[in-house]
């Protein structure tokens, strides 16, 4: 049982920038994953949307870490980390279908403690394991804008309703909707259920929701008017980036149907912000 995934997952996001030189960065949002290698040794990797990362230019993009005082506060502490090798070259590992990459990183003590275990993100049965489909509340972490909740960094917590059907196989349906306003810096943050105790379809074992759906990667756009809703891509293509990082070779999931919206433009959620924010 997760004692408390919004926390849990707080601890976990974290934003990603690169400044642009000409008084502008590049803003995205990051989770970290504790995912071993094959051979057990620890793993610290950082998810987020695939266009966060190719958006950025540069050789070194920075992690928004948060350090945690003796008297209680909490300071911002950004690191370098390299997402380009000498030579220009990507060291993340992308989904060669969806809008995923992850990366591997060194980061502090505390932020590979606070790296969630892989099994919470959702499994293919997940979503009707427990009867979850359009209307359910479901939460995301992120940055608007490149804002977060307080000076320590923290990123912001908001929620939305599911706004499409079907949700699943994720095979056919790689993406789905959710009804809340997506702004710049958004992209990449995770997208989570957690509620109380729900009993499963058939008069099965009540039991508590929480598990990671997704991530944010794009919102819609019609005409240039931006619609209110996000779309998330389905936490499965997490779990194949995660298995590519280890073998190139590893079987991934070739979408059956089109994940666009219909009579849409999905837009990027991701844009260069001022320093301000």
């Amino acid at each position: 049982m997760i004692a408390d995934l919004a926390v849990e997952l707080i601890h976990a996001t974290v934003q990603i920038e690169q400044p642009l030189g000409d008084g502008t960065r590049t803003v995205g949002t990051g989770f970290l994953i504790n995912a071993p290698t094959l051979d057990g040794q620890p793993r610290t990797v950082l998810v987020t949307a695939n266009h966060v990362l190719q958006r950025m230019p540069g050789v070194q993009a920075r992690i928004g870490y948060r350090i945690a005082n003796a008297d209680g506060s909490w300071s911002y502490a950004p690191q370098k980390f390299d997402i380009r090798d000498a030579d220009g070259n990507p060291r993340w590992t992308q989904h060669p279908s969806r809008d995923v990459a992850a990366i591997s990183i060194t980061a502090p003590p505390e932020f590979a403690k606070a790296a969630i275990p892989t099994d919470w993100l959702a499994a293919d049965d997940t979503f009707s394991s427990y009867a979850v489909g359009a209307g359910d509340q479901m939460m995301a972490l992120g940055f608007p804008r490149g804002l977060s909740a307080n000076p320590a960094g923290f990123p912001i917590l908001r929620s939305g309703r599911v706004a499409s059907f079907p949700l699943a196989p994720a095979a056919a349906f790689p993406t789905f909707l959710l009804d809340f306003t997506v702004f710049p810096g958004n992209s990449g943050g995770p997208v989570f259920m957690a509620e109380g105790v729900r009993r499963r379809p058939g008069g099965g074992e009540s039991q508590e929701v929480q598990f990671i759906a997704g991530l944010l990667t794009q919102q819609v756009e019609l005409n240039s008017e931006r619609l209110e809703i996000g779309i998330v891509t389905h936490a499965r293509y997490i779990r194949e980036t995660l298995s590519l990082m280890d073998n190139p070779l590893a079987e991934i999931t070739v979408a059956q149907g089109d994940s666009s919206v219909g009579g849409a433009k999905a837009a990027s959620a991701l844009e260069a912000v001022s320093p301000d924010y």
